[in-house]
C-alpha cells in the first residue's frame, strides 16, 4: 500500500502537467481548472460531512479556507493552467517545483520558523539560476528559451502556493485535512468559474466543438489527479516522515519532462536539461535542509 501511495502522488501528479497541456488546448484555462477543482471539492467535502464524524467548519475557518482557495486555487493553479497554453507541460513542472524554495522564504519573512542560512541562500541562488538557463536566450544552448510572460506566470503562481503554505500553519482551519482540502478545493472552483466568467472565457466557447481527448483529460484530472492523488497523499503524510512524502516534488518534474517529450514531442535539449537540474537540486537541497 505504501509503495502503490508512492507511485500514485510520483506518477500521477507528475503526469497531471501533460493533462492540463491537453486541456487548455481546447477549453479555456480558468474554466477548465473550475471545473476540475470545483467537481473534485465538491465530491471530498460532500463525502467527509455526510459521514458525519467531522464537525462542519466554522464561519471563522470558512473565511481562512476562502483566503487560501484565493491565493492556492486562482492565483497558483489558475496562472498554471493559463501558462500552459504558452509554455510546455514539462518546463511548467520544472517552473513549478520552486515552491520549497518560495516556501523556505515565506517561512523566513511570514513565520520565522526558518532562518537564511549559507545552504539554503546557495540552494535559492541554484533554483534561480536554473530558472535563468530556462529563460535567457543569450546562452547557445539550444531550443528557444521559455515564453516569459508564461515564465512569470508560473513564478507568481508558484509563490502565491508557498504564500496561503505559510499562512495555513496561522489561520483557523477544520481539523480534519481531507474536509479542509475539500473545502478549499470547493471554493478555489467557485473563484476559478468566477475568475473565468470575468475574463470572458465563455464569450464564443462552444463546449460541443470540444474533442473526447480534452474532456477525459479533465476527468483524469478530476479522479486519478485529485481525488485519488489526494488520497494517497494524506494517507502517507500520517503514515512516513514529511521529508520522505516531500520526495514528490522533485519527482514529480522528471515524470512531467519524460512524459513531455516521448508522448507530446516536447523539446529535451540542453537548456531543458541544465536548467531542470539546477532546479532539482536546489529543491534536494531545501527539502533535505534541518528546520
Amino acid at each position: 500500500m505504501t509503495l502503490l501511495a508512492f507511485a500514485i502522488i510520483y506518477f500521477v501528479w507528475g503526469s497531471t502537467f501533460l493533462a492540463i497541456r491537453i486541456g487548455v488546448a481546447e477549453v479555456p484555462p480558468f474554466f477548465l481548472a473550475a471545473l476540475r477543482f470545483l467537481i473534485a471539492g465538491v465530491a471530498l467535502y460532500g463525502w467527509v460531512s455526510t459521514r458525519g464524524k467531522e464537525p462542519l467548519p466554522t464561519p471563522e475557518q470558512w473565511r481562512s479556507v476562502s483566503l487560501l482557495a484565493f491565493l492556492i486555487f486562482v492565483c497558483d493553479y489558475g496562472l498554471l493552467f493559463w501558462a500552459e497554453q504558452r509554455v510546455p507541460s514539462g518546463i511548467a513542472a520544472v517552473m513549478m517545483a520552486l515552491i520549497p524554495a518560495f516556501t523556505a522564504l515565506a517561512e523566513i519573512v511570514l513565520l520565522g520558523t526558518q532562518r537564511l542560512t549559507l545552504r539554503l541562500a546557495l540552494a535559492l541562488g541554484i533554483g534561480i539560476a536554473g530558472v535563468a538557463l530556462l529563460m535567457t536566450d543569450s546562452l547557445d544552448l539550444g531550443g528557444a528559451p521559455v515564453d516569459r510572460v508564461g515564465a512569470v506566470a508560473l513564478i507568481f503562481a508558484a509563490a502565491s502556493w508557498s504564500v496561503g503554505s505559510a499562512l495555513a500553519r496561522k489561520v483557523p482551519l477544520p481539523p480534519s485535512k481531507v474536509m479542509s482540502s475539500g473545502a478549499q478545493m470547493m471554493v478555489g472552483g467557485g473563484f476559478l468559474a468566477l475568475a473565468a466568467i470575468g475574463l470572458g472565457e465563455f464569450r464564443g466557447f462552444d463546449p460541443g466543438a470540444v474533442s473526447l481527448r480534452a474532456w477525459l483529460a479533465l476527468l483524469y484530472l478530476i479522479v486519478p489527479g485529485s481525488i485519488i492523488a489526494f488520497t494517497a497523499y494524506v494517507w502517507l503524510i500520517h503514515r512516513e516522515s514529511p521529508t520522505k512524502v516531500g520526495t514528490y516534488a522533485y519527482v514529480n518534474p522528471v515524470v512531467a519532462v519524460l512524459l513531455g517529450y516521448f508522448l507530446a514531442g516536447e523539446p529535451l535539449d540542453a537548456r531543458t536539461l541544465l536548467g531542470t537540474a539546477c532546479v532539482l537540486v536546489s529543491v534536494v537541497v531545501i527539502t533535505t535542509s534541518k528546520s
